[in-house]
């Protein structure tokens, strides 16, 4: 991968002003914020000879992926999937406007339509799209949607005004073997069961009572008050799950919550409730793809883990896979 790195360097540390004359005399729409209308600018000016449509971005390697996050300006590692989605989304949407808390206004064909783009399941009601979506937008966080502040201060290191530089960036040139997803996995397992500090949950609460109307202000602080629990649940499923929070597990939580009596009837009130599930997963360390054994704690994890923490997650597990069998027995 080739390109002018004066250019993009060019690109990088330009302001709103500049980046919109530079899209008009090149005969490109000019709307947009400054992430939008330079990430337009990147793909057509240093990038023109790639095809960047969702097929396109479909079709590229995983290393293709990385060494165009980077010219871009974003976040570039993660597995395949993730990058295609953090790729696609740079480019066709505004980060400040695609947020979590947008997605609530959102009609269920949009949502459908983002589903697919995403490569996420695209059956189940709107609320359970919702959540899907949300999900992604979750793990992603600020990988995308605006380039690194370094870049935007400094742009790129050692390139030299005078004359148009064309390189390739961090490229090995040899041919890759095979398209591997690469998941990212720690060198101490997430103990999914550990409490999140105090202002974490708050936040969470506060996000959980925020209603638009008046009709489901009573519902919303019933689950206000069951914070706690909500955080336990949660991580009682990542820990059961690998790590995984995706489709499955939103509904194997709302078929939990419904089993317990929550006052979740209302699809506003289901929905705000998938919206900060996904947060808190998020910040519980959780992911679209499981990336350590069920059940394994840095305790259990390590070699040196005692019989009580063992006999802790055995049960944990079974009492799991006991709710999991009488939810199914229920459908």
């Amino acid at each position: 991968m080739s390109v002018d790195l004066v250019l993009l360097d060019q690109l990088y540390r330009a302001r709103l002003v500049e980046l919109r004359n530079r899209a008009e005399e090149a005969g490109f729409t000019k709307n947009g914020s400054v992430e939008v209308v330079r990430a337009r600018l990147i793909q057509h000016q240093v990038l023109a000879d790639y095809d960047f449509s969702w097929d396109g971005i479909q079709a590229m390697s995983h290393q293709e992926l990385g060494e165009t996050l980077k010219v871009f300006g974003i976040k570039s590692s993660g597995s395949h999937k993730e990058r295609r989605q953090r790729l696609w989304l740079h480019l066709n949407h505004d980060s400040r406007r695609l947020t979590v808390e947008n997605l609530a206004e959102m009609e269920r064909e949009k949502l459908h339509a983002l589903c697919q783009r995403l490569e996420l399941q695209l059956t189940g009601t709107r609320t359970v799209l919702m959540g899907r979506v949300a999900g992604v937008l979750a793990s992603q966080g600020r990988g995308w949607g605006q380039i690194k502040r370094s870049l935007r201060r400094n742009g790129l290191p050692d390139v030299s005004s005078g004359g148009a530089q064309v390189a390739s960036p961090k490229i090995t040139g040899e041919p890759a073997e095979e398209e591997v997803i690469l998941i990212e996995v720690p060198e101490t397992p997430v103990d999914f069961l550990q409490a999140l500090p105090q202002h974490l949950v708050e936040d969470a609460a506060d996000m959980l009572s925020k209603s638009e109307g008046k009709q489901n202000t009573s519902a919303l602080q019933t689950l206000v008050g069951m914070i706690d629990d909500i955080e336990r649940m949660i991580g009682t499923i990542l820990n059961s799950h690998g790590g995984r929070w995706s489709a499955p597990e939103e509904d194997l939580f709302l078929r939990i919550a419904v089993r317990r009596g929550w006052p979740i009837e209302d699809e506003a009130v289901s929905t705000r409730l998938l919206l900060v599930a996904a947060r808190i997963a998020e910040a519980k360390g959780a992911r679209d793809v499981a990336f350590q054994q069920v059940g394994e704690t840095p305790v259990s994890g390590s070699r040196a883990a005692s019989v009580t923490d063992s006999d802790a997650i055995s049960r944990i597990r079974a009492k799991m896979t006991e709710a999991e069998q009488i939810i199914a027995g229920l459908r």
